[in-house]
């Protein structure tokens, strides 16, 4: 006999991808089926999910991107996937439904609200987005990856945090070894859209460094194609070494042998810095979405793990100034390395699938 049905809707973007993945494969490890509701540009994000995971793409459309036509065009689009997404679930009636934001959600939701399935949403960021603010009050729950989330009024979250990957977790509370009289190690990551303000800023600001801490030091950063060889230069001429690349395919190593991270604080960032346990600097994307970086930080910096510089006050004065007070405070930084995993969420996945077996039972928590 075939197990219950999960029906996950998720947006073409990995942040929505990646933990709609996590729970994707818990799921099918438990014994039920699988369907992912996502569009065309969520397909190619698929490559990842369990081969037995069946891929259903849905006309979905968003108002932020086209011309006034394709604007016009949005509500006839999004109908149309819900009238799709209704008929499916007639012919297959999901046991549960999940949406993990992003306008390719709306069909799935919406469908399963008309015909009364139990239902929930995961937001990652501190902020709701969008559609899952649309749908927050018409889901049976909500979960919270980052803790606090802003959420409507009335509207109650579950702090389940964000799921990360098993490299992440293979060195979940790995060992700290706090800053000292030898080599240390910088990682600075950020994502691809808000990395060309840590380009402009760190290497400047651990120029500024003092000779005692900047002797011992090493740096990897993740900067843009177009921005790699200014950076490199500049940590040439300061004398430090430095490793740049546009993307560490070894993140999860590297964040577990650093003294210190300066980082974005995009929700995953957040969640694989919590759950290894480093101290950090964040820098909060300007252009992201209801300011929810600044949100996604607040965990951290009120729990005294991180130090959070708003972007329209970084220069390389100031984060010098703050980089170098956590390398010279061995016991400060071991300090926050412990409140930040006090922040993480290992079990972020296991508290998702404990909600979908619940709402499939009827069972309120």
């Amino acid at each position: 006999m075939a197990g219950p049905l999960l029906l996950i809707a998720a947006g073409g973007t990995g942040g929505h991808m990646f933990p709609a993945q996590a729970l994707a494969e818990a799921m099918v490890r438990k014994g039920w089926r699988v369907k992912l509701s996502t569009d065309a540009r969520g397909a190619r994000y698929a490559g990842g999910f369990p081969h037995v995971v069946q891929v259903e793409e849905v006309a979905s459309a968003t108002f932020a991107r086209g011309g006034a036509v394709a604007k016009l065009a949005v509500p006839f689009r999004i109908f149309g996937g819900v009238l799709s997404a209704v008929w499916g679930m007639l012919r297959d009636r999901p046991a549960v439904v999940v949406g993990f934001g992003g306008y390719p959600t709306i069909p799935a939701l919406a469908a399963a609200w008309v015909l009364r399935r139990p239902r929930m949403i995961h937001e990652q960021n501190g902020v709701l987005g969008r559609v899952n603010r649309l749908f927050a009050r018409r889901v049976d729950k909500v979960a919270c990856g980052t803790w606090p989330t802003d959420l409507p009024e009335g509207v109650e979250g579950i702090h389940t945090g964000n799921p990360v990957r098993a490299a992440v977790l293979d060195r979940a509370a790995a060992g700290y070894i706090p800053p000292g009289d030898y080599p240390m190690s910088l990682l600075v990551i950020g994502g691809s859209q808000g990395a060309k303000v840590l380009s402009d800023v760190v290497p400047a600001a651990v120029a500024a460094l003092p000779d005692g801490i900047k002797r011992y030091l090493r740096v990897a950063q993740q900067a843009r194609e177009e921005d790699m060889a200014r950076v490199v230069a500049a940590y040439e001429a300061a004398g430090i070494m430095a490793e740049v690349e546009p993307f560490f395919r070894d993140i999860p190593r590297r964040l577990s042998e650093a003294q210190l991270v300066v980082s974005r604080s995009g929700a995953s960032s957040v969640a694989d810095i919590s759950v290894i346990g480093r101290p950090s600097v964040l820098i909060p994307f300007a252009a992201a979405t209801g300011d929810h970086q600044t949100a996604n930080a607040r965990g951290l910096v009120d729990a005294g793990a991180a130090v959070l510089i708003p972007e329209k006050l970084l220069d390389p004065a100031a984060l010098a100034a703050q980089v170098g007070a956590i390398l010279a405070s061995p016991d400060a930084a071991v300090a926050m390395a412990q409140h930040a995993l006090g922040q993480g969420r290992p079990d972020a996945t296991e508290r998702l699938v404990a909600l979908v077996e619940d709402l499939a039972k009827g069972i309120s928590t």
